[in-house]
């Protein structure tokens, strides 16, 4: 029997897959660990003025689609006003067939504003009326509140005062934990643009003059102890190309001098740079419990005339076929020689690195933790239901899909929550195939347990969140 458009077992087909879904994923919260949403707009509470706003505002996804349909930038992030927006997301929408936005749009629809016909140009005012009619109802917080979210890291500069992290931790009204989440970028890619600039603020931040590339060092894990005072648990560091040099401080503070005085160092120093500071914040990250992310694979800012006109994030990034995997495994090693191996998740971005990231992470587990470094979920061009579905296979394959912390938002918007529901989908149908393929016992304790592991427990008790206070569902014992 076929299904009709988005129905209540939409990506299921298997009676396993059914009441897994159902009966288990469903019903599990959600923990945000990797987000770009505003701590100020959660602190303050914020109420969207009209769905333009909440639905299109800052998302290069859609961005990036409404171009790729003809659409003038002029209604995309121009001055148009957010009725037209609207129309002009609603009309591309159909063209989407295949693409996880066509899907991600209408479970928001849906799952907010009870809106079930699909979107299209033919009834885009009619709907866009229906949803700011029911804006009202809704904040900030109602959204999270409303797809039971529980946590979410923020991503937040080292020079942040967190500012929005402490009214929010102050406010008794919020039982949701917003911590913030390390992200050094600006101080670590030295080629960047703005490079001398930034190191001169984060000067000013810290107090002390930054003259080398012990200094940043210092200033960063002296920013780390902060952050750490703020109750953040992960550091997230993003990479065009992961790096591996020899951490030779000659060869970072060369790169360090050329960078200050506006010129480019070689590769060869800014990676030298690059591995001497991810080799000491790593070292600090294990010495407080917290988790490194490392995302790289990523060609950022192509189109050089509208990343002058519009800066970065706005829909200019693709895939780096040359990620740099081949650099994980020494990079791993480097902190494991340097004492300090931390929980650590990977992404790339190219899908093509995905056996790879799994079978290095094998080499870099032990210290009684589970899954102490591991692939992390389809990310960005990945998280549509053919890369999800490689991921997780590749997981299984090669690794352990048990141990995995599952899904993260990566969005800026509050009504992104419905992805996770999306990865939930993907995962039952994938276990429920297995199953009825006989490759798996139709066990529904242990298949229980499974999903919710990686919908939830795991990244609580990884992260170190506390949320749930469950010891791990099987014999390992998980040190947070």
């Amino acid at each position: 029997m076929g299904h009709t458009f988005m129905d209540e077992d939409f990506l299921l087909s298997t009676d396993t897959a059914k009441w897994l879904y159902h009966e288990v994923a469903k019903k599990m919260p959600i923990i945000d660990y990797h987000c770009h949403i505003s701590p100020q707009e959660i602190a303050e509470d914020k109420r969207f003025e009209n769905m333009a706003e909440v639905w299109l505002g800052g998302d290069h996804y859609k961005w990036r689609q409404m171009r790729f349909g003809g659409v003038p930038e002029e209604l995309v992030t121009g001055e148009a006003g957010p009725r037209e927006k609207f129309r002009a997301y609603a009309a591309v929408l159909p063209k989407l067939i295949g693409n996880p936005l066509y899907h991600w749009s209408h479970l928001e629809l849906r799952r907010v504003f009870g809106i079930t016909e699909p979107l299209s140009g033919e009834n885009a005012d009619e709907v866009y009326d229906r949803c700011n009619e029911q804006l009202s109802r809704y904040s900030a917080r109602e959204f999270m509140r409303r797809f039971d979210v529980r946590a979410v890291c923020t991503t937040d500069d080292p020079c942040d005062d967190l500012h929005w992290h402490e009214v929010i931790a102050e406010d008794e009204t919020m039982e949701i934990r917003v911590l913030p989440a390390f992200r050094p970028d600006k101080a670590v890619n030295i080629e960047k643009a703005g490079f001398a600039e930034y190191i001169r603020k984060l000067s000013g931040v810290c107090g002390f003059p930054i003259a080398s590339a012990a200094d940043v060092a210092r200033a960063l894990l002296s920013r780390i102890e902060y952050f750490g005072a703020h109750g953040c648990l992960c550091a997230d560091h993003g990479l065009d190309a992961c790096m591996f040099e020899e951490p030779d401080e000659g060869a970072a503070d060369a790169a360090f001098a050329l960078a200050m005085k506006g010129e480019r160092p070689t590769k060869a120093q800014a990676d030298a740079y690059k591995t001497l500071l991810t080799v000491a914040c790593a070292k600090k990250c294990a010495e407080l419990g917290w988790v490194m992310q490392i995302h790289f694979g990523c060609l950022r800012d192509n189109n050089k005339p509208q990343f002058a006109r519009l800066g970065p994030d706005t829909g200019y990034d693709a895939v780096n076929s040359r990620s740099g995997v081949e650099n994980v495994a020494p990079l791993l090693n480097a902190f494991a020689e340097n004492g300090g191996l931390p929980k650590v998740i990977l992404y790339s971005l190219n899908p093509g690195d995905n056996t790879a990231l799994v079978t290095i992470a094998g080499c870099f587990q032990g210290g009684g933790l589970a899954g102490r470094v591991q692939q992390g979920s389809g990310w960005w061009f990945n998280d549509n239901r053919s890369g999800m579905r490689s991921q997780l296979t590749e997981l299984a394959n090669c690794g352990m899909l048990g141990c995995f912390v599952g899904m993260l938002t990566d969005s800026r918007s509050f009504l992104s929550y419905t992805r996770h529901e999306y990865f939930r989908r993907i995962l039952c149908e994938l276990v429920g195939e297995w199953v009825k393929s006989g490759q798996y016992p139709a066990d529904e304790k242990q298949l229980r347990e499974l999903v919710e592991d990686i919908c939830f427990y795991n990244t609580d008790r990884f992260f170190g969140f506390g949320i749930s206070g469950k010891e791990s569902g099987n014999e390992v014992t998980v040190e947070c």
